[in-house]
């Protein structure tokens, strides 16, 4: 498929995957308003002069083999509103750029090589989504997460370590939250203060001692998935979801009496150093460095549970 194939001459209106509106306060004027190049098979960079279209609301790059880095100049891009370059090859550290965009909505960097720490600020922003699953972003999650006006936020296939922040019970909106596959070490109880949430997924994590009570009374929760971790208890809420149509899933950790459980002999290295994230809050890392380049891994075979783009 080569969507570039009429890139030429000077009606760039008229080009394949551009779109174009009148300019805002100077409808006389028309202006590039959006560029989705989805699934266009296209090889390179992002080049620095995407930074000269200051009108571009929507930029939708997913799916292709863009590789490098996010070039700054795209923080002159004041009026964006989504962005999406998910799966693709972008590396380097957390672009800060996006932190910059004052009207930004909906941030997609999923099946990438970003890497190391996330900026304090990303959960600041007006957002409506934020997927940052299967890079290899490592630290412990800000504290500002719960500032986060996010209704869906996808963590998985990461590295991230420590506790989830007590302020994710301030996430008032949020009704999903994917977090398979991290190294996290424990759950805060402010969790039971998400009364919208209805899907909940922290399998594949190093989490300990009992699976929360009161997070299983959560109202609308219908999906609830804490396999493959290191819980020993589970109270009878938690037991009964499946009584009451939701999923509960809890394989792989060892808990007695439940099926497909883990020997304690499997357990014992992470077990003997719990951590209670609701005694001894991890402080989050707000340093913000280039990390050292490394070769990317292969990408996990994990899909956040959201609707597919098209």
């Amino acid at each position: 498929m080569n969507i570039t194939r009429n890139w030429f001459g000077p009606n760039v209106c008229s080009y394949r995957g551009v779109f174009c509106a009148p300019a805002l306060g100077k409808s006389k004027w028309t202006v590039v308003a959006g560029i989705d190049l989805n699934h266009a098979g296209i090889v390179g960079y992002i080049p620095v002069e995407f930074g000269l279209l200051t009108d571009l609301a929507l930029h939708h790059l997913n799916s292709n083999r863009f590789c490098g880095i996010i070039p700054r100049s795209l923080s002159k891009l004041t009026r964006m509103y989504e962005f999406d370059i998910s799966n693709n090859r972008f590396s380097g550290s957390f672009p800060r750029v996006v932190t910059t965009w004052k009207s930004i909505r909906y941030i997609d960097l999923r099946f990438n090589n970003f890497e190391g720490c996330l900026p304090p600020e990303i959960f600041e922003k007006d957002l409506n989504a934020l997927f940052l699953n299967d890079n290899h972003f490592t630290c412990t999650i800000p504290e500002t997460l719960g500032k986060s006006t996010v209704s869906a936020v996808t963590f998985a296939n990461n590295k991230f370590k420590g506790c989830l922040p007590r302020s994710v019970g301030e996430m008032w909106r949020l009704v999903e939250l994917i977090f398979t596959n991290n190294e996290l070490g424990g759950l805060p109880q402010s969790l039971s203060s998400l009364k919208k949430i209805d899907i909940l997924d922290v399998p594949h994590n190093k989490l300990t001692g009992t699976v929360l009570e009161n997070v299983c009374k959560l109202p609308s929760l219908f999906n609830f998935t804490v396999s493959y971790n290191y819980f020993s208890e589970e109270s009878s809420a938690c037991v009964s979801l499946g009584r009451d149509h939701v999923v509960l899933d809890d394989t792989g950790n060892r808990v007695a009496g439940r099926t497909k459980q883990k020997l304690a002999k499997e357990c014992q290295p992470v077990v003997s150093r719990p951590v209670d994230c609701n005694k001894n809050q991890y402080v989050a890392v707000s340093s913000y460095s280039t990390p050292n380049s490394r070769i990317p891994k292969s990408k996990p075979l994990v899909q956040p549970h959201t609707k597919s783009k098209p």
